[in-house]
């Protein structure tokens, strides 16, 4: 029997890798910086072990997750979410015929870097905004003629993202960032597993009830379009792992990638778990869409049906509550849903204090920061001659970030 190791449990997506590669036949373990996470409280996790949070030192947690390795004797370690880009330093460390689902560091950062994103994309020939370094006289330049945003290199679930109107002064923030010109159009994002450079699955999705910038209940669709392009990138960065990206569509059908997770999304709850467990540990294994086109995860939709009587937006998100299935629901595993306030309380609680959304906080201490790492593209690109006009950029409302 294979051992698995899951680098966190505190998420949704953490209970569906969990099952399935429960389902798969592997005993699961999981490393997590909380005491109580809601995958611990499945039947399926065989043992929980906390670990130094990644914002505490990086040192101390890979040699924490290392420590686990060694006792538990696993077999494949697995990252879940943003403490992939943390997880992808083990790469060289583990030892001999030990796994690791996910590319190494400086791919991964590379990606997760928004300016990294772009120059790859690029050369892997596919459409992107244009995009500057903020400060740059390309970035002053682009800004001075149309709407831009303005986005923190290294960031997630929309912390620092915003929009400046044309003409408008840039911000000067306190941490590299990226200038982007404004898309108008409709926001999609999709999660890809990837063995060698082959897209084994992408599912596309887009937010139907939004949590601050984060969507809590989506909705999957088709688009060849955008399946083309995720298959072009995926084959030109040889990835093998979870890669997801978000997009911008237009009316007329034009696709521009906008951002990159190097690592899974809510999107990998549209596949059947133990399908997800054979496509990481069978290369040639493909994933199985379930059959729901719409998911949620309740406590938060929940969240935001208090506020059906006052605006459009609870009456939506009350609506989906009573009709959508939940992601975290499984009558032979009840557990992790009815005990998932206890469980989740250390981020319940920390939202409060911040008045933050449960999106933003959850990934506080594992998140990769104000520009550790690699930063790609600090010397902008040639200005052109002229900027075209409405090509270009995002839409500010409906808006979502994929988590």
């Amino acid at each position: 029997m294979k051992t698995v190791l899951l680098t966190l449990g505190r998420l949704p997506k953490a209970l569906d890798l969990v099952r399935g590669f429960a389902q798969a036949g592997c005993r699961v373990v999981v490393a997590e910086p909380f005491r109580r996470h809601l995958a611990g409280a499945s039947r399926h996790v065989s043992r929980s072990v906390q670990v130094p949070a990644p914002r505490d030192g990086k040192a101390a947690y890979l040699e924490a997750l290392l420590r686990v390795v060694d006792e538990e004797r696993a077999d494949l370690v697995v990252p879940v979410s943003e403490e992939t880009m943390h997880v992808a330093h083990l790469h060289g460390r583990l030892p001999a015929g030990v796994g690791l689902f996910t590319m190494p560091a400086d791919q991964v950062l590379a990606l997760h870097d928004k300016g990294g994103f772009i120059e790859a994309a690029r050369r892997f020939g596919v459409a992107v905004p244009k995009t500057y370094a903020l400060g740059s006289e390309c970035g002053r330049g682009m800004a001075s003629v149309r709407d831009v945003v303005v986005k923190p290199r290294s960031s997630c679930s929309g912390r620092g993202v915003r929009v400046v109107r044309r003409g408008e002064a840039l911000p000067e923030p306190a941490e590299p960032c990226v200038v982007q010109a404004f898309l108008p159009g409709r926001v999609v994002s999709s999660c890809t597993v990837a063995q060698a450079g082959q897209a084994m699955g992408t599912v596309l999705y887009r937010g139907t009830v939004m949590s601050g910038s984060v969507a809590v209940s989506f909705e999957r669709m088709e688009d060849a379009a955008l399946t083309a392009w995720v298959e072009r990138f995926v084959m030109g960065a040889g990835w093998t792992g979870f890669v997801s990206f978000d997009f911008i569509v237009s009316e007329d059908g034009e696709v521009h990638g906008i951002e990159c997770n190097p690592r899974a999304t809510s999107g990998l709850h549209f596949w059947e778990p133990g399908s997800i467990a054979e496509a990481v540990l069978t290369p040639g294994s493909a994933p199985v869409v379930r059959p729901e086109r719409e998911l949620q995860q309740f406590y938060s939709c929940l969240t935001e049906a208090q506020l059906a009587l006052v605006s459009a937006r609870g009456r939506r998100a009350l609506r989906h509550l009573v009709s959508t299935r939940d992601v975290t629901w499984d009558r032979t595993d009840p557990w992790p849903f009815l005990g998932m306030i206890g469980t989740s309380w250390p981020i319940i609680r920390e939202a409060v204090r911040r008045r933050a959304t449960f999106g933003e906080v959850a990934t506080l201490d594992i998140g990769w920061y104000e520009g550790e790492g690699r930063l790609c593209g600090q010397t902008p690109s040639p200005c052109p001659s002229r900027e075209g006009r409405g090509e270009e950029g995002q839409p500010e409302k409906g808006t979502f970030h994929a988590r």
